[in-house]
């Protein structure tokens, strides 16, 4: 059985610990670590790719609705709160389910299996022009949204990323890996330890070389077969 990998994100260390014990309770779950304070728990996510997050509502600094519209889109989330007039605010965002305080374990075990279903679906992320992320930019709170058809190329700098746009490049601290995992697998494709590129934004291909506008990008020998598979499917 797949294992979720998950963290708890609530001010309140009593409903934490309280969550942690149902968690330990379910074999295909895989608690990483918990949180009190929500700016902590969004640098982590910066860093981690988790499957889902029990997420707290009213939270000091930034609310459950707040970060959750940061967090990776591929990213369960099932809200926590004694409040449930907040309940409608959720759904506005992509929520596995609600949890009202305080809720049984059978409540609970009830919402992660329908987060279990839902990521045993394949991921899709609509191909229109509204479709982005959200990318860190300097400082704990500054994030930028990025329209996935505005992204050309991402170049991995050692501890940072160099995500290249139409009309601007962004710097962010973080890993081509955990930035891949966030961008919908049938637009992009890594050609170089160092690139990733996407595929509608390619204008030609030389020999060992990709060429996005006017940068020539390098193919590299581990990526070869599976990037020239790809451009296969896609020839006429």
């Amino acid at each position: 059985m797949q294992q979720l990998k998950c963290i708890i994100i609530d001010d309140e260390p009593a409903a934490v610990r309280l969550l942690e014990r149902y968690v330990l309770d379910v074999a295909f779950l895989k608690l990483q670590k918990t949180f009190t304070k929500p700016l902590e728990a969004l640098a982590f996510l910066e860093s981690t790719t988790i499957d889902l997050v029990f997420l707290d509502v009213q939270m000091p600094q930034i609310t459950g609705i707040q970060l959750s519209k940061i967090i990776a889109s591929h990213t369960q989330i099932i809200f926590t709160t004694a409040y449930s007039e907040f309940a409608l605010d959720s759904y506005e965002v992509a929520t596995a389910d609600y949890l009202l305080k305080p809720f049984s374990f059978e409540r609970f075990y009830k919402a992660v299996l329908k987060a279990q279903k839902q990521y045993a679906k394949p991921f899709k992320t609509e191909e229109n022009e509204d479709a982005f992320i959200f990318i860190k930019t300097d400082g704990k709170h500054n994030f930028n949204r990025v329209f996935i058809e505005e992204i050309l190329f991402i170049e991995g700098l050692k501890n940072y990323v160099s995500v290249q746009l139409k009309n601007e490049q962004i710097i962010t601290y973080s890993t081509l890996k955990h930035l891949s995992e966030r961008l919908p697998n049938a637009q992009f494709i890594q050609i170089h330890k160092s690139y990733i590129i996407a595929l509608s934004h390619i204008n030609k291909i030389d020999n060992d070389t990709v060429w996005i506008q006017e940068k020539q990008l390098p193919i590299g020998n581990t990526y070869r077969k599976k990037f020239f598979d790809a451009i296969n499917k896609r020839q006429l």
